[in-house]
């Protein structure tokens, strides 16, 4: 017989149980079952969830596993609840996951969470674009046991000297170090690493050189769930000749607000 329950693939957000959106907050309060991803995912984020609820933490199952839970859950709750770190859409497996869903004849949702990459740069205080130093934001990753498609190396993306977001390669920052030399950033260049960004008290930000950066790392213990930014962009706010932006010049008119 066909599920008549949904399964909401629901980003928890970076850590911090209050950047949770509301649409998730009431997901979590009207699920009957809930499987998290219990290494990144805050234990805060589950007392939104019912006393009976069926709590699953899936750090120790494989993909078989996770699909047949879902499956199971769904067939018994109205509202199940795949709970999962930042933002469903962005490494977090989702097609593999609700593909045997669909094909089953589940229903489906997707709600959107706070990433990382923003958290960290709210973290940091930075802005990652600016207008005439870089308008454009790669979100990506260094190639590891996961190879990257052709045309996608941090070199060649690197290149673009806009400002790069980087998941998952805090373990591979002597490459990236490498990387961003090899596509022309200076060795001076500031970079900045945020680990778990937004966790109450665990939060730490971190900059140096690009030359100097793996160091800092290495001897602050920095080796999981951290963000690497590497921009343009980065210590703006000490660059006396930055160009403002045209959206409050005196001399721009729009619809809203004649030029002066």
């Amino acid at each position: 017989m066909k599920p008549t329950g949904k399964v909401w693939f629901v980003g928890a957000g970076p850590g911090d149980s209050e950047l949770l959106t509301l649409k998730a907050q009431r997901l979590l309060k009207e699920a009957g079952a809930v499987l998290y991803a219990g290494s990144l995912v805050s234990q805060e984020a589950l007392a939104w969830c019912p006393e009976d609820c069926v709590l699953q933490d899936s750090k120790g199952m494989d993909l078989e596993e996770i699909n047949h839970w879902l499956f199971t859950q769904v067939s018994n709750h109205k509202t199940v609840v795949r709970l999962q770190t930042g933002d469903p859409s962005l490494y977090g497996a989702l097609v593999e996951m609700a593909n045997p869903l669909i094909d089953s004849g589940v229903e489906i949702g997707m709600v959107p969470g706070v990433s990382s990459a923003f958290a960290s740069a709210a973290a940091a205080q930075e802005s990652l674009t600016l207008p005439e130093v870089t308008q454009t934001v790669i979100l990506t990753r260094v190639a590891g046991r996961t190879p990257m498609p052709e045309g996608e190396s941090l070199v060649e993306l690197a290149k673009h000297h806009c400002t790069l977001c980087l998941f998952l390669s805090i373990t591979l920052l002597k490459k990236v170090v490498k990387e961003l030399l090899e596509a022309g950033w200076s060795p001076e260049a500031t970079i900045v690493v945020v680990q778990k960004a937004s966790w109450p008290d665990e939060e730490k930000v971190f900059r140096a050189p690009l030359n100097q950066i793996e160091a800092t790392c290495f001897d602050a213990g920095v080796r999981s769930q951290a963000m690497i930014i590497a921009s343009p962009t980065v210590d703006a706010r000490h660059q006396p000749d930055l160009k403002k932006s045209k959206l409050y010049d005196r001399s721009f008119g729009h619809q809203f607000r004649p030029s002066k």
